[in-house]
């Protein structure tokens, strides 16, 4: 079967070979698309991502907030009522301010002051982010850390030991991290007390409270209960607000509509591209598989036959485009385009080529032939 399907591929290389580069060209600008929002949608959700959810594990926020972009003011004293309801362990308070830093070229440019309590740093940024300078160092005078691929968007080369400004005042880089980023803007991360002084908020200001859950309860339970106590507070489990805001901004900002549209046009072009190209590579060899029945084969054999055929350009296809899929990920991973593709994403792409490949044989070619009397063969 393998053989026969390969000889026929062989038979008419052109039609093979276009079939081929429209399951590349779909499945690549599929994968592409995909990835771009998933990148996205990791920026989104960063501000808690990129904090200790290890310490982290429940936050608490003003009561209308599914954005944790976009966080209101709190007064400070929630911080010691969190701390005594039941299966809270301890609580930090978190500042998560807007603020505009300027450059010594004059380029300015937003930016989103993250501050809290040394030395634990909960909101970040995690050990394994920072690419040069010592977390601790955040606690010296003026100190604050600067975004690695954020040397685009600042048009300015930061790095450990530049000086800028924040709402016109002076501040060091210390800390430098690599892929602790948000969609809000850039983030710059420094103590409590510093980030209420860049903001220009009060000393009993806060954003969120940030709440390790104490051993023998979950981080639901201590949701659960600080909500049942605390009025006009919400709290959420970290990754349940994290999630919360990937949705919120997905949809409001029309990002999902936008990608999404793509991925289907992506999908039903391949589908009726590819199947019309079986299809006319079927009707040129519409003879072969008269003669083919004519001594014997039967329509089921006949349907194997263009199911193989179907397979064989499917993952040759499939392979094609997932190696350009891992140049391109190679290839933009240094501007700062973080993409992944984890084993389940590469798994449904070679699920979409079988559906745009064999789905296409079924509907267009198949049809057809099934319904090729062996007669055929032999009219002039």
């Amino acid at each position: 079967m393998i053989k026969t399907a390969l000889r026929f591929i062989r038979y008419d290389r052109v039609k093979s070979l276009g079939v081929i580069i429209g399951i590349v060209i779909s499945i690549f600008l599929i994968g592409q698309q995909v990835g771009i929002l998933r990148f996205l949608q990791g920026l989104m959700g960063g501000l808690v991502s990129n904090s200790r959810t290890d310490l982290a594990q429940v936050w608490v926020v003003d009561n209308i907030t599914r954005n944790s972009n976009e966080l209101a003011f709190l007064d400070e004293s929630l911080v010691k009522e969190v701390r005594s309801v039941e299966g809270v362990e301890e609580a930090w308070g978190v500042i998560a301010a807007g603020a505009t830093a300027k450059f010594p070229n004059g380029k300015s440019s937003p930016v989103l002051v993250i501050g809290s309590e040394p030395p634990l740093f909960v909101a970040g940024p995690r050990q394994e982010k920072i690419i040069d300078g010592n977390l601790m160092s955040l606690i010296d005078d003026e100190a604050v850390s600067a975004e690695y691929f954020d040397r685009q968007t600042f048009d300015y080369p930061v790095g450990k030991g530049t000086r800028m400004e924040i709402n016109g005042k002076t501040a060091w880089i210390k800390v430098q991290t690599r892929d602790a980023r948000g969609f809000a803007g850039s983030f710059i991360y420094t103590t409590l007390s510093r980030a209420r002084f860049y903001a220009s908020l009060p000393k009993s200001t806060v954003n969120a409270v940030a709440v390790k859950v104490r051993s023998g309860f979950t981080a639901d339970q201590v949701a659960d209960n600080i909500n049942g106590i605390i009025p006009n507070v919400k709290a959420w489990n970290a990754e349940t607000l994290r999630k919360s805001t990937v949705s919120y901004i997905t949809l409001t900002s029309n990002i999902g509509t936008s990608i999404g549209s793509l991925v289907i046009f992506a999908v039903i072009s391949g589908f009726f591209i590819i199947g019309l190209t079986l299809y006319s590579a079927a009707v040129d060899h519409i003879r072969d598989y008269g003669t083919l029945k004519a001594i014997g084969a039967t329509n089921g054999y006949i349907t194997r036959l263009i199911l193989t055929q179907s397979l064989i350009f499917a993952i040759a296809g499939f392979l094609i485009a997932a190696m350009l899929l891992e140049g391109f990920r190679l290839g933009v991973s240094n501007s700062g385009l973080m993409i992944r593709y984890s084993l389940a994403e590469y798994t449904a792409l070679f699920t979409i080529t079988l559906f745009i490949s064999i789905g296409s044989s079924l509907f267009f070619s198949i049809r057809t032939i099934n319904k090729v009397e062996p007669a055929s063969v032999f009219r002039t």
